[in-house]
């Protein structure tokens, strides 16, 4: 596919680094082959990956899941990013596609200010305004290296997996082609129940939840 590039044109190029084959196994037992890819030259200085799932056809479903060290790793269940993360790559497996895995904790706070901000969601801040409590952006998410990512793997037409409305918004802006969004599974609890209303109010994400 020939990147059809605009805006992430003037920031700099990205190459492909290195690719490698991983079996990826997740904790339900659902496995699949990914291809990971990763790159020099990327506008943040990140080591952002990306997973090549699937065969793609000629417009690949395309998912940015920025890290979250509680939910994808550790499962906690105050956010919903560890299941997503697993949907998202099953979903793309089955019709071919990337993951870009992006170093982006907490919406692009860090780790100790996610925690922070956990702390005054306990004493009863909902997730953005705990944010900015702490004098930190709502959502500080660029996805600049995220277009660069993807035109660098010859990706310039996609379908984006997601809930969120400033992805394609901002991946549109940096001259990919968003062909359309598909919307995510709804994974409340009782436990991010509070998290997905606040996601919905505050941010205007595609979430229908009941209640």
């Amino acid at each position: 596919m020939t990147p059809t590039l605009g805006p992430v044109s003037q920031i700099g190029t990205a190459t492909v680094r290195t690719r490698v084959r991983i079996p990826l196994i997740f904790g339900d037992g659902y496995s699949a082959m990914a291809e990971a890819v990763t790159f020099d030259g990327l506008s943040d200085g990140r080591e952002h990956l990306a997973l090549l799932l699937g065969e793609p056809g000629a417009v690949p479903l395309v998912r940015l899941h920025s890290e979250c060290l509680t939910g994808d790793v550790f499962g906690s269940a105050r956010c919903d990013c560890g299941p997503q993360l697993r949907e998202a790559a099953q979903r793309i497996t089955e019709v071919g596609g990337v993951l870009l895995y992006l170093r982006q904790e907490g919406r692009d706070i860090g780790l100790y200010n996610k925690i922070d901000a956990y702390a005054l969601q306990d004493q009863g801040l909902d997730t953005y305004q705990a944010n900015t409590a702490l004098g930190l952006p709502e959502d500080g998410r660029d996805y600049t290296a995220a277009a660069q990512m993807l035109a660098a793997l010859g990706v310039g037409e996609i379908d984006l997996l997601t809930n969120n409305p400033d992805k394609p918004r901002q991946l549109r802006a940096l001259g990919v082609g968003v062909r359309t969004t598909v919307p995510t599974d709804v994974h409340a609890t009782p436990n991010n129940v509070r998290y997905l209303r606040a996601k919905v109010e505050r941010t205007g994400h595609t979430i229908r939840l009941i209640g």
